[in-house]
């Protein structure tokens, strides 16, 4: 491939910044230990291509800078724009208006993933399995299955277990209008409410387009939770760094999958992927019951690239090196615009 120019595309925001969130409420917990961002610069560097940062930091002038800039491609790794992770959407939707190649899942993947009830009807009308559920806001139901107890309850437009603990999951009605009034407090939000599927928490790494491929499967060992503590990968076990919760539960390959089990995960994996119309790269997160049946939770596309993430380590474990996977990504964007 020809030297490109790049440009990595990320949000940077703080809550003093013109246009961030009034309520000054975090929608998303900062992960920085290394950014993947500077990861994918790297990588880009490495690979021969010219590539810089330009980070949406809230204000509109970074957002109007884009309409005069020129680059070959962006490597869209926003997922947020004045700290609202609801606006990632909007972020891709910008760059199509304005007409750039950008790498990833365009704004209408990014919404039907959103809006996680919308992706679960979809997935109904596929014949992907996903837990039955029911969506309200302040007293009205939107949508119901005929559900039983536990149920996890969860902001419907969310995503990075933001506005779920230990506690979402609910026994009994009690507890239900209790947890439905926690989250309308803190988000505003309509709520969805599914049935907790007992099993395991599996990831699956899907690379591609029109023909895309399953990378090897990813678990979070949840067995090392406290006892009484539902097994769910909830706020404390993704962002409360430093706890019990967040030290021991580790993702690992795991080796007692037999063949069946594995092909069907990971057809599970793709169908979803292609369902709700992601792009080049993403990851199904699955709950894989005691009778084998997979249950798809999350459609994440684009998700983070750094190289201790899922995504990357699954890839490396079937041969894409880091490097190697950032111009595949690369490569698989840039070939959907014919380029």
């Amino acid at each position: 491939m020809p030297k490109l120019r790049v440009g990595i595309l990320y949000d940077g925001w703080d809550d003093e910044a013109e246009g961030a969130a009034e309520d000054k409420t975090p929608r998303r917990k900062r992960r920085r230990e290394k950014a993947d961002h500077e990861e994918v610069h790297e990588a880009l560097k490495k690979l021969g291509h010219d590539p810089f940062y330009h980070v949406l930091d809230g204000r509109a002038v970074t957002l109007h800078a884009l309409a005069d800039q020129r680059a070959d491609l962006y490597f869209n790794l926003a997922e947020s724009y004045a700290g609202d992770d609801t606006k990632e959407m909007n972020v891709a939707a910008y760059l199509e208006l304005l007409g750039r190649r950008f790498t990833g899942t365009g704004s209408h993947g990014l919404y039907l993933a959103q809006d996680k009830a919308l992706a679960k009807k979809i997935f109904a009308f596929h014949g992907i399995r996903t837990p039955y559920f029911m969506t309200g806001y302040r007293g009205r139901l939107d949508w119901a299955h005929d559900i039983h107890f536990p149920v996890i309850v969860k902001p419907a437009l969310e995503d990075g277990s933001i506005g779920i603990r230990f506690s979402a999951v609910v026994g009994s009605l009690k507890e239900l209008m209790e947890r439905i009034d926690g989250v309308h407090a803190q988000f505003d939000a309509p709520v969805l409410i599914e049935e907790y599927i007992e099993g395991r928490e599996i990831y699956v790494a899907v690379l591609g387009n029109r023909d895309p491929e399953a990378l090897p499967i990813v678990e979070l060992d949840l067995s090392q939770l406290p006892e009484g503590t539902p097994r769910i990968a909830g706020t404390e076990v993704k962002w409360e760094q430093g706890t019990a919760a967040y030290r021991n539960t580790q993702p690992f390959f795991p080796d007692d999958l037999d063949e069946e089990t594995e092909r069907r995960l990971k057809e599970t994996a793709c169908a979803a992927y292609q369902a709700l119309k992601l792009r080049d790269y993403g990851r199904i997160d699955i709950r894989l019951d005691a009778q084998g049946n997979a249950h798809v939770i999350e459609v994440n596309p684009n998700p983070w690239l750094l190289s201790s993430a899922e995504f990357a380590k699954a890839a490396k474990k079937s041969g894409h090196q880091h490097c190697q996977l950032i111009g595949e990504i690369v490569e698989l964007a840039m070939s959907r615009y014919g380029a």
